[in-house]
């Protein structure tokens, strides 16, 4: 989900990357999410948590107009969120590559530069050949930002987990979105993988000046290289920076059980426990 490919990046539009004024998802007799407000500014890395059932990926869905608010606003860049689409790079849970499969890492970035057009045209005009150089710098460049330009011309099946991530992230960046969503890009990949991948992200956020709205199950990886946090459990969000949110008292409340946030000798967060989903959300809403 991202449009056409522009220019090198320029200071981003006054308006904010994400605003939500008190939303509300509703999917039949289910109230999801209630009052939710949220703004994220450009360049700024949000991580949306909480345990399965408390909506994060019916959240990102709304955020990406594909899921009606039944209450409150969500604006995007500016505009209606089925207006925004093309200015959105969004990767979505993960799916594994066999590893018998053949395609190189560049030609999966490429396919995210436009996945519909096929071939080269016979005749290449100027202005196309231009266009193709311009494309061909853009998929170095974001190989290069993920630190992938080592394995990129090998078969995504024989990458390992942190490898092929990198270049699916660079596959959602290639077209220049101005918001890149991520659902559980950390999701199955080993601890120092996750922690590689999520200050990855944090320099990806701030070197293309786009904000990042990632979903997870756990914010201990994560916690070092964010702006903010938004938690949800229970049809309720908590929204703010990270020292904010991130205390015993605050996500006991939230959780109604007892959270424990210890402080490591280099001064990084730690959450102990990992909070169940509330016990009325029968079904899985992300």
């Amino acid at each position: 989900m991202t449009g056409t490919a522009r220019p090198a990046a320029t200071p981003r539009a006054a308006a904010p990357a994400v605003a939500l004024s008190q939303a509300a998802i509703r999917m039949g007799a289910r109230q999801i999410l209630s009052d939710v407000s949220l703004t994220i500014g450009h360049g700024e890395f949000v991580a949306v948590l909480g345990p399965n059932g408390a909506g994060k990926s019916t959240l990102m869905k709304a955020i990406l107009g594909l899921v009606p608010l039944s209450a409150g606003s969500v604006n995007v860049l500016g505009q209606a969120p089925q207006q925004a689409r093309t200015r959105i790079g969004y990767l979505p849970q993960r799916q594994s590559f066999d590893a018998a499969t053949r395609v190189r890492g560049t030609d999966l970035v490429t396919l995210g530069l436009d996945g519909a057009r096929w071939g080269v045209p016979l005749a290449l005009t100027p202005r196309a050949r231009r266009r193709r150089a311009a494309e061909r710098r853009r998929i170095e460049e974001v190989i290069a930002l993920v630190g992938a330009g080592s394995y990129a011309d090998r078969a995504i099946g024989e990458l390992s987990g942190g490898e092929q991530q990198r270049l699916l992230i660079a596959t959602a960046l290639v077209r220049r979105p101005e918001l890149l969503i991520l659902d559980e890009p950390l999701d199955s990949l080993d601890l120092p993988n996750q922690a590689a991948v999520a200050g990855l992200i944090r320099r990806i956020a701030t070197a293309e000046d786009v904000a990042v709205l990632l979903v997870a199950h756990d914010v201990n990886p994560l916690a070092a290289y964010l702006d903010r946090v938004v938690y949800l459990a229970g049809g309720r969000a908590l929204c703010g920076e990270v020292e904010e949110v991130i205390t015993a008292e605050t996500l006991s409340a939230l959780y109604g059980t007892t959270i424990e946030v210890l402080r490591t000798s280099d001064g990084r967060l730690v959450v102990v426990g990992q909070p169940e989903a509330p016990h009325h959300h029968g079904h899985r809403h992300g």
